[in-house]
Protein backbone atom coordinates (compact mmCIF):
# COMPACT_ATOMS: atom_id res chain seq x y z
CA UNK A 1 0.00 0.00 0.00
CA UNK A 2 1.36 3.41 -0.64
CA UNK A 3 1.50 6.69 1.52
CA UNK A 4 -1.32 8.25 -0.77
CA UNK A 5 -3.80 4.88 -0.38
CA UNK A 6 -2.86 4.67 2.95
CA UNK A 7 -3.41 8.60 3.92
CA UNK A 8 -6.64 8.24 1.98
CA UNK A 9 -7.29 5.12 4.36
CA UNK A 10 -6.63 7.18 7.47
CA UNK A 11 -8.45 10.64 6.14
CA UNK A 12 -11.50 8.61 5.66
CA UNK A 13 -11.30 6.70 9.11
CA UNK A 14 -11.02 9.67 10.80
CA UNK A 15 -13.88 11.44 8.89
CA UNK A 16 -16.51 8.99 9.62
CA UNK A 17 -15.09 8.73 13.67
CA UNK A 18 -15.86 11.91 13.74
CA UNK A 19 -18.77 12.01 12.09
CA UNK A 20 -20.37 9.84 14.05
CA UNK A 21 -19.70 11.38 17.79
CA UNK A 22 -20.58 14.77 16.04
CA UNK A 23 -23.52 13.63 14.83
CA UNK A 24 -24.70 11.69 17.37
CA UNK A 25 -23.54 14.66 19.99
CA UNK A 26 -25.43 17.30 17.58
CA UNK A 27 -28.80 15.19 17.34
CA UNK A 28 -28.50 14.86 21.14
CA UNK A 29 -28.26 18.40 21.59
CA UNK A 30 -30.59 19.44 19.43
CA UNK A 31 -33.59 17.82 19.76
CA UNK A 32 -33.26 16.25 23.43
CA UNK A 33 -35.03 18.70 26.00
CA UNK A 34 -33.07 20.81 27.90
CA UNK A 35 -33.76 19.36 31.56
CA UNK A 36 -32.79 16.24 30.25
CA UNK A 37 -29.69 16.97 29.28
CA UNK A 38 -28.85 19.52 32.10
CA UNK A 39 -29.37 15.72 33.69
CA UNK A 40 -26.35 14.96 32.34
CA UNK A 41 -24.70 18.44 31.63
CA UNK A 42 -24.25 20.61 33.89
CA UNK A 43 -24.27 23.71 31.11
CA UNK A 44 -27.52 22.99 28.57
CA UNK A 45 -29.91 24.86 31.27
CA UNK A 46 -27.72 27.73 31.84
CA UNK A 47 -27.22 27.99 28.00
CA UNK A 48 -29.98 26.58 25.87
CA UNK A 49 -29.82 28.51 22.85
CA UNK A 50 -26.11 27.76 22.94
CA UNK A 51 -26.79 24.04 23.24
CA UNK A 52 -29.22 24.12 20.46
CA UNK A 53 -26.42 25.96 17.99
CA UNK A 54 -23.77 23.49 18.75
CA UNK A 55 -26.08 20.68 18.25
CA UNK A 56 -27.19 21.57 14.63
CA UNK A 57 -23.46 22.71 14.43
CA UNK A 58 -22.22 19.76 14.66
CA UNK A 59 -24.92 18.03 12.61
CA UNK A 60 -23.89 20.44 9.79
CA UNK A 61 -20.65 18.98 10.47
CA UNK A 62 -21.06 15.75 10.50
CA UNK A 63 -22.49 15.52 7.42
CA UNK A 64 -20.01 17.90 5.77
CA UNK A 65 -17.19 15.48 6.66
CA UNK A 66 -18.20 12.78 5.02
CA UNK A 67 -21.22 13.66 2.28
CA UNK A 68 -19.83 15.95 -0.10
CA UNK A 69 -16.29 13.77 -0.44
CA UNK A 70 -18.55 10.72 -0.90
CA UNK A 71 -20.56 12.43 -3.54
CA UNK A 72 -18.03 14.14 -5.43
CA UNK A 73 -20.76 17.13 -4.89
CA UNK A 74 -19.11 20.41 -3.59
CA UNK A 75 -16.07 18.07 -2.26
CA UNK A 76 -14.17 21.32 -0.81
CA UNK A 77 -16.70 21.53 1.56
CA UNK A 78 -15.14 18.89 3.55
CA UNK A 79 -12.33 20.26 4.69
CA UNK A 80 -14.15 23.49 5.35
CA UNK A 81 -16.75 21.22 7.57
CA UNK A 82 -13.45 19.78 9.47
CA UNK A 83 -11.95 23.64 9.99
CA UNK A 84 -15.09 24.52 11.25
CA UNK A 85 -15.54 21.43 13.74
CA UNK A 86 -11.47 22.14 14.90
CA UNK A 87 -13.09 25.56 15.56
CA UNK A 88 -16.15 24.46 17.64
CA UNK A 89 -13.31 22.29 19.91
CA UNK A 90 -11.23 25.46 20.55
CA UNK A 91 -14.08 27.21 21.50
CA UNK A 92 -15.08 24.08 23.46
CA UNK A 93 -11.92 23.71 25.33
CA UNK A 94 -11.76 27.51 26.17
CA UNK A 95 -15.57 27.15 27.44
CA UNK A 96 -15.29 24.04 29.64
CA UNK A 97 -11.50 25.66 30.64
CA UNK A 98 -13.64 28.57 31.95
CA UNK A 99 -15.83 27.02 33.39
CA UNK A 100 -13.92 24.75 35.54
CA UNK A 101 -14.74 21.32 33.55
CA UNK A 102 -11.43 19.95 33.06
CA UNK A 103 -11.99 16.24 32.43
CA UNK A 104 -13.99 16.99 29.44
CA UNK A 105 -10.35 18.73 27.82
CA UNK A 106 -9.22 15.48 26.61
CA UNK A 107 -11.87 14.69 24.76
CA UNK A 108 -11.95 18.40 23.24
CA UNK A 109 -8.23 17.79 22.22
CA UNK A 110 -8.57 14.20 20.42
CA UNK A 111 -11.71 15.62 18.09
CA UNK A 112 -9.34 19.02 17.54
CA UNK A 113 -6.84 16.79 16.35
CA UNK A 114 -8.60 14.47 14.37
CA UNK A 115 -10.40 17.69 12.94
CA UNK A 116 -7.13 19.43 11.90
CA UNK A 117 -5.75 16.30 10.38
CA UNK A 118 -9.07 15.60 8.25
CA UNK A 119 -8.78 19.18 6.92
CA UNK A 120 -5.32 18.95 6.37
CA UNK A 121 -5.43 16.14 4.66
CA UNK A 122 -9.04 16.87 2.32
CA UNK A 123 -7.24 20.70 1.34
CA UNK A 124 -6.86 20.88 -2.28
CA UNK A 125 -2.71 22.03 -1.67
CA UNK A 126 -2.18 18.82 0.28
CA UNK A 127 -4.84 15.87 0.58
CA UNK A 128 -5.22 12.59 -0.54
Amino acid sequence: MDFLTSLNFWLWAAAVLLAFVYLMAGVMKGTQPIDKLAAQMKWPAQYPRLTRFVGWAEVAGAVGLVLPLLTGILAWLTPLAALGLALVQLLAFGFHLRRGEPQILPANIVLFVLAVFVAWGRWPLFGA
